[in-house]
């Protein structure tokens, strides 16, 4: 008789959010593989419960090595119970590698439902929430994120993204950049805590304001493209920079009102405009 994998969400502040089902499979796990063991103990002790079976690490680091020995124990017929830091386990955290491997040994997989940063981000910005995507952790270069931006520039649903509180200005200004600057943005700190707060407004602006310097656990959410929105080809965006030009804007800054203007990307301007030099030669 094989086991049962059990992925269990946990509180991602507060941790009076954790449901009774969360705290009985805890106690009754043979195995509970915890990202962070002395975060786990904490819960548990908030909980006021005891794990009675065995607990190892399960963490990015040893996420491949310590799969094939969990899967050993499910097949033993043990009950294996992951949990993270926060939230569910396997979004943006260790655990898909470990159901994919169980599903195809033939375990049992099921999940406790819990707290998301996702869901409670989105439900909080006040953006459509009729059809979203998860992009997870943004690249941590700007070139990097540049390229990611500008490949969901026509994306029209709404995006929710995680950053790293000392990189979140940047980001915010590398999507104020690429979607412009007015595209509606929400960024949600620490979610369920005591210091929870949640930024509404375009995306430069909130740039302007991370720049002050912002802590802990961030999630951000930012509308999609205007379906409505009227698509210029590369000409027509060169003609509405020289006009802005002719008008006595300084090419830089007639660029950047384009893109604004038109909500494309300050790059796609650009190459209109060296395009269209480049045609005039």
């Amino acid at each position: 008789m094989t086991g049962r994998l059990v992925l269990a969400g946990t509180p991602i502040g507060d941790f009076s959010d954790a449901s009774p089902r969360l705290a009985r499979v805890l106690g009754e796990a043979d195995v509970v593989a915890a990202e962070d063991t002395r975060r786990l103990k904490r819960l548990t002790s908030e909980l006021g419960i005891a794990v009675n079976g065995r607990v190892t690490s399960f963490f990015e680091g040893n996420e491949r090595q310590r799969t094939d020995e969990l899967v050993a124990a499910l097949v033993e017929g043990q009950t294996v119970v992951v949990v993270t830091d926060a939230g569910m386990p396997s979004v943006s955290d260790p655990g898909y590698r470990l159901v994919a491997a169980a599903i195809e040994a033939g375990i049992d997989v099921t999940a406790v439902p819990g707290p998301s940063a996702v869901l409670t981000a989105l439900a909080l910005s006040g953006l459509p929430v009729d059809r979203f995507t998860f992009e997870g952790f943004l690249p941590r270069k700007s070139g990097e994120r540049t390229k990611r931006f500008q490949e969901l520039a026509k994306e029209q649903r709404t995006m929710i993204f995680f950053e790293a509180p000392h990189r979140l200005a940047a980001s915010l200004k590398d999507m104020a950049d690429a979607f412009g600057a007015d595209r509606r943005t929400a960024v949600c700190r620490e979610l369920t805590k005591t210091y929870e707060e949640v930024k509404r407004g375009g995306a430069a602006e909130l740039a302007e304001w991370a720049a002050e310097g912002v802590r802990g656990e961030i999630t951000v959410v930012i509308s999609g493209a205007d379906p409505s929105a009227r698509e210029l080809g590369p000409e027509e965006l060169a003609a509405e920079v020289a006009a802005d030009e002719e008008a006595g804007t300084p090419r830089k800054q007639a660029i950047s009102d384009v893109a604004k203007r038109y909500n494309v990307p300050k790059r796609t301007v650009y190459d209109a405009v060296l395009a269209a030099r480049g045609a005039a030669k």
